[in-house]
């Protein structure tokens, strides 16, 4: 099968738009880059739709090279016909594949493999076509020096009828379907682990069918399993599977049927249950793993996507008791200007000292805004800081630190700050969060975040892969200032790369600066396809020309200049010049496709806009800070820190997350929890329920 009709078997899209964003993705083009300015080849795919032509593109070249793998081991052991050649090259389905190779798969010996060195398969052959005998007489021949008696020829016999059941493709896909429909998952607690593993205690002994068990439950299973406190099995019951096989096999009901259904007994519980067990396990930890991904990465936009303040001078606070706040003033682009230790709390409580040394660096920096981390003391220090009197008017804002000491300890960050030590490093960071979020969280592994359900669970390589798209998607979809961007910001820019990153940086440092897009040519190693793929994605503020601050590509400058030569405009009378905008007519313009067209009116009313947010400050009830202050039926204001399967967690200004059930999230019924909630939305939340010795808090969303 060609590798355009199997994507177009398993997406549905259109065959000219898979053809096309093959072309370019074998060119080298990026998702980004197709998505945002090749729409009129590809049919106007989005960058998820781009990335599953991708992805099935990867799998069809796996399953090809599986098949030539199997291909060559087959006829390296003489047994490959033209027809089972044929078999193998029509069957794209890797499950169906890995059935049709089984008889052929290399492994230990068997008790069947055994049992045909000491001449029995023609025993076995005799008993299996069941047609008529006895099979004790039909053994007779067959006992000799290796075979004490009947029984034992007759035994070896089934060890090799065993596998032929157990290797039958039909007869698995049978079995494997009552799996599918019919297993029940089971988990009971292991001897012993009682008190190690009571956070699992609602497992201890539990089954529910598979197919119902939601990815979050079932993740949640396989942890026990792995930390030892739990034993799993999902499998039907064995008289039905073990009947669907008598069905198959089992022809009349003489002595020779009555052996192969015996047979068929010990072919399913010996083999096949174990092998479709697994399987289906695996299975359904990729589903799992799938819809895990799937929140995380859902998860992970929203949090690089999260509304910066901007250039502005911020004081940054990483909170501690006994060790102390760590302070740092940071000027407009994120640079530290100083940084000090105040001691507000217990046990030193020099809150005088520490409100007068704030305040003489908000007036000496001319800060404008002060982060507080959102960890240990940061209510407290929140309290603390709003009790000085400032010569001006601050906004302070609760920061996430989730991930700040993995920077903070990180190469990054000692390349960065390599005369400062980690606790600087972490205040720089949470202040830096604060500025632009995104610039500063593509420094740390995506799952040191703290977003995302059982991550540590599913496999990491299928993690890291669509983690790095949302974080190349962001990146992308904010654009790059190229001029101020660390190289880490820049690596993720479409066509580009660490190498390349670092070479424009070290370019930019022997310049003193960009003053337009053209200049990146001029960049070592940054060839014409490199630019081609990063230059719309790159901003050059108050350069040479005002389009290089836009989302429009290069190559589209020439229209854009035809345009403004029709109106009989100057480029800069017309940027965001919205009257005359709306004036231009596609017609007039019948080279311009009609999606490039609709781009560059759109980039031109409002060019280099920030897609993000504004940043909101959150109050939360002076009253709560800790879980002894709470009430059952008090209504409190909260920020949503995560979002999963199963509810959302809300920072209710206390130390433990309370969670919104999902049940409890909207009056109509809420299956997927981000189409009703976001992270970092702020909300309004009722306490449900109180528990102080598991540190738990049931809410429920409050809505108008």
């Amino acid at each position: 099968m060609e590798k355009s009709a199997f994507i177009l078997n398993h997406s549905g899209f259109n065959k000219r738009s898979v053809d096309n964003t093959l072309q370019l993705l074998e060119s080298g083009a990026t998702v980004p880059f197709i998505a945002r300015y090749r729409k009129e080849i590809t049919g106007a795919l989005d960058e998820v739709e781009i990335a599953t032509v991708r992805d099935l593109a990867k799998k069809h070249d796996e399953l090809i090279a599986r098949q030539k793998t199997i291909l060559s081991s087959i006829e390296e052991q003489g047994k490959l016909s033209p027809e089972l050649k044929e078999k193998v090259l029509a069957c794209y389905d890797s499950i169906e594949l890995e059935d049709v190779y089984l008889p052929y798969k290399q492994r230990k010996q068997t008790r069947g493999d055994k049992a045909k060195k000491l001449g029995l398969e023609p025993l076995a052959k005799m008993i299996m076509s069941q047609r008529g005998g006895d099979p004790e007489q039909m053994a007779e021949r067959f006992v000799k020096v290796d075979v004490e008696d009947e029984a034992s020829a007759i035994q070896g016999a089934m060890d090799i009828m065993a596998e032929w059941i157990n290797e039958s493709a039909p007869a698995r896909t049978r079995v494997r379907q009552l799996f599918a429909r019919r297993a029940v998952l089971q988990s009971k607690m292991v001897k012993g682990k009682e008190i190690e593993g009571a956070k699992y205690r609602d497992y201890f002994d539990f089954s529910e069918p598979l197919y119902k068990c939601a990815s979050h439950r079932f993740l949640a299973l396989i942890r026990a399993e792995r930390e030892g406190f739990l034993s799993l099995k999902a499998q039907p019951a064995a008289e039905e599977a073990i009947e669907q096989l008598e069905r198959f096999f089992v022809r009349g009901n003489d002595a020779c049927a009555s052996v192969v259904a015996a047979t068929c007994k010990e072919a399913y519980k010996r083999l096949m249950c174990p092998s479709l067990e697994n399987e289906l396990m695996n299975e359904y930890k990729r589903k799992a793993d799938l819809e895990a991904i799937k929140v995380f990465s859902s998860n992970l936009r929203q949090l690089l996507l999260a509304a910066p303040v901007g250039s502005k001078r911020v004081l940054a606070i990483d909170p501690g008791f006994r060790t102390g706040c760590k302070v740092v003033c940071l000027n407009e682009s994120g640079d530290l200007l100083t940084n000090v230790t105040i001691y507000p709390h217990a046990p030193q409580n020099e809150s005088s000292q520490a409100q007068a040394k704030v305040a003489q660096l908000v007036q000496a920096y001319k800060i404008d805004v002060i982060a507080i981390g959102d960890g240990t003391a940061g209510r407290e220090t929140d309290a603390f800081i709003k009790r000085i009197r400032f010569d001006r008017d601050l906004e302070v804002y609760s920061v996430r630190e989730d991930g700040a000491s993995i920077y903070s300890a990180s190469s990054i960050a000692r390349k960065e700050f390599p005369d400062y030590d980690v606790t600087v490093r972490g205040s720089i960071s949470i202040g830096r969060r604060l500025m632009d979020p995104l610039a500063e969280l593509v420094k740390i592994d995506p799952k040191s975040v703290g977003v995302g359900q059982y991550q540590h669970e599913v496999d990491e390589s299928d993690l890291k892969h669509a983690l790095d798209d949302v974080v190349v998607s962001c990146v992308n979809t904010v654009g790059v200032d190229l001029n101020t961007a660390s190289p880490y910001l820049l690596g993720y820019v479409s066509g580009l790369g660490p190498t390349l990153a670092e070479s424009i940086v070290t370019y930019r440092s022997e310049i003193g600066g960009f003053t337009s897009r053209a200049e990146l040519k001029k960049v070592k190693r940054l060839g014409d396809k490199a630019f081609e793929q990063a230059a719309g994605f790159l901003r050059v503020r108050n350069g040479e020309n005002p389009l290089d601050n836009s989302a429009l590509h290069p190559e589209t400058y020439p229209m854009v200049n035809k345009i403004a030569k029709k109106l009989k405009v100057d480029l800069k009378e017309l940027i965001g010049n919205d009257e005359l905008l709306k004036s231009i007519a596609r017609t007039d313009f019948p080279e311009i496709d009609q999606y490039t067209f609709e781009d560059i009116i759109k980039e031109l009313k409002k060019p280099g806009r920030d897609p993000r947010k504004k940043a909101k400050v959150l109050e939360f009830d002076a009253h709560i800070r800790t879980i002894d202050d709470l009430k059952v039926g008090m209504v409190l204001p909260g920020i949503v820190t995560n979002v999963t399967d199963f509810g959302a967690f809300v920072n209710i200004g206390i130390k433990e997350n309370g969670l919104i059930h999902k049940s409890n999230l909207a009056s109509t019924y809420v299956d997927q929890p981000s189409k009703f909630i976001a992270l970092h939305e702020h909300v309004e939340v009722r306490i449900l329920e109180i528990d102080v010795q598991r540190k738990r808090v049931g809410l429920q969303r409050v809505t108008d």
